[in-house]
């Protein structure tokens, strides 16, 4: 309130005041259901005092305690669209948080499956690798101890034939010549090398 309502909401009290202190002091003291009825006397002063009061309220106070009561509605308003705004704002960050969390799980599930195939085809391809490569090795191990089987069996037949012919000779004696002897030894190796072989 500015300085002028208050200077007149004191005058007006003062004068309230002014006209009851008489009029209570006069009065007898009221029992009964007479405590209830306000006498002539009290009346007239309090209902002036009451129309004084009510017409510089109403006059100065009034229109200011509206004012604040409507800026407060206003403002009370205010919050409520403003908290309302900001609870479908959230609402709706919910949504888009929630709907780029399942996008997110599902470009997870994808990446996950992809790797899963990756790895697999990765797995398939070294494991034929190494198929491959132990095939290879079987097989040069199978060319390599078949080449030296051949070699030892040359190497074993020209030793046998040798120590054959050399035995025959002391057995025999020079009856035979050294090459008719080695040739016997041979054809006589071929013939045993042939049964192995099957």
């Amino acid at each position: 309130m500015n300085s002028n309502t208050k200077g007149l909401a004191r005058a007006a009290c003062a004068a309230l005041a002014a006209f009851a202190t008489p009029a209570i002091a006069l009065a007898e003291t009221p029992s009964g259901p007479d405590i209830l009825l306000p006498k002539p006397a009290e009346f007239i002063p309090a209902l002036i005092a009451f129309l004084v009061i009510w017409v510089v309220l109403a006059k100065f106070a009034w229109p200011s305690i509206l004012s604040m009561m409507e800026q407060r509605q206003q403002k009370i308003q205010d919050d409520l669209d403003s908290a309302a705004e900001s609870k479908a704002q959230a609402a709706r960050e919910v949504n888009d948080l929630e709907a780029r969390i399942a996008e997110s799980h599902k470009e997870a599930e994808v990446i996950v499956a992809k790797a899963k195939r990756e790895a697999e085809e990765e797995r398939s391809r070294i494991l034929a690798k190494a198929q491959r490569e132990a095939a290879d090795i079987v097989a040069k191990s199978r060319g390599a101890v078949e080449s030296e089987r051949k070699k030892a069996m040359i190497e074993l037949s020209s030793s046998v034939v040798d120590l054959s012919v050399e035995i025959a000779s002391k057995i025999i004696g020079n009856e035979l010549s050294e090459e008719s002897q080695r040739k016997l030894a041979e054809k006589y190796l071929a013939e045993v090398g042939a049964s192995d072989e099957r």
